[in-house]
């Protein structure tokens, strides 16, 4: 059994539950994956995994060295990869299929992804500051504040919540319910929000908590 599986971002939209109860649900198209390599104690003093995401992609997108590590596992059309740890024993190798019937109902997932890039923003927005007066003369609305003191340490402490990029990180959500599993159509629909633009990549694992 495969500790998680590769995957798009399609969309959000909602479900109903046998109750009536509305539930708000991401559609994520989740494999077919193939073993690109799998990594062993011995050779790699480390037990895990190396999936890549079958999809249509032109052999001019993938360098050379992407094309003979595919090429050796018999793999084609997979740019987006990434590896897994695994439990001592597993029974994965290079070239098996990893298909969304690794799941089913009632799991629980993380779900990793990169979220969207908002480029320079101030601290209202980034670190949610609250600002000054908006009026009567006030001359501070949007501003940071004091940043440190003059005397001692004389100098801004690191980590100080200010200005700069935000977002376009990787984001990890965790403890998301598999709502519905599509065998047909590769289709994983899990409970709540998962980070990134629709049509990003994301990660789906088995939840470690």
């Amino acid at each position: 059994m495969s500790p998680g599986i590769l995957g798009k971002k399609i969309g959000m939209t909602q479900m109903f539950r046998e109750d009536g109860v509305a539930v708000p649900v991401t559609l994520l198209k989740a494999g077919p994956c193939m073993v690109v390599q799998r990594k062993t104690p011995t050779s790699d003093g480390y037990d895990a995994v190396q999936l890549g995401l079958v999809e249509f992609v032109k052999a001019a997108r993938i360098n050379k060295p992407a094309t003979g590590h595919l090429k050796k596992a018999g793999v084609e059309g997979t740019k987006f990869l990434r590896e897994f740890l695994l439990d001592a024993g597993g029974d994965l190798k290079a070239g098996d299929k990893v298909l969304v019937d690794q799941f089913k109902p009632k799991d629980m997932v993380d779900v990793m992804g990169v979220s969207k890039g908002r480029g320079f923003a101030g601290v209202v927005k980034r670190h949610h500051f609250r600002g000054g007066g908006g009026s009567h003369g006030s001359m501070f609305h949007r501003a940071p504040g004091s940043i440190g003191a003059s005397s001692y340490p004389s100098r801004v402490l690191p980590g100080m919540r200010m200005g700069g990029q935000m977002g376009h990180t990787r984001v990890t959500v965790r403890n998301l319910e598999v709502i519905e599993v599509d065998l047909e159509d590769n289709l994983l629909v899990v409970k709540g929000a998962v980070p990134g633009p629709n049509g990003g990549y994301v990660v789906v694992r088995r939840s470690k908590r």
